[in-house]
């Protein structure tokens, strides 16, 4: 069986707040999914205000990279410029 070299990442998005509101690292692939799972029943009810994600990957970086959203604020969302009240001259 070969050696799982990846790492877990769990995090959880507000939307209201337009960014991360937990975020957690973890090595060990049965208690990423508990945490996962913990995460889940936490945020239970509330999960059209919340996203609650699993992601393995080799690094934060990579991370970062394939799922950047999570890490923008509001004000760095990719629709930002189309939010923004023009600035009259």
């Amino acid at each position: 069986m070969p050696k799982d070299d990846a790492v877990y990442f769990l995090l959880v998005y507000s939307f209201d707040a337009g960014s991360l509101v937990e975020q957690l690292e973890c090595s060990d692939r049965e208690a990423a999914i508990e945490a996962y799972d913990a995460m889940e029943r936490k945020y239970r009810g509330t999960l059209d205000r919340y996203e609650v994600v699993l992601i393995g990957a080799d690094s934060i970086e990579t991370v970062m990279k394939t799922h950047g959203h999570y890490f923008r604020t509001s004000l760095d969302s990719m629709f930002s410029e189309f939010l923004s009240v023009p600035n009259p001259t």
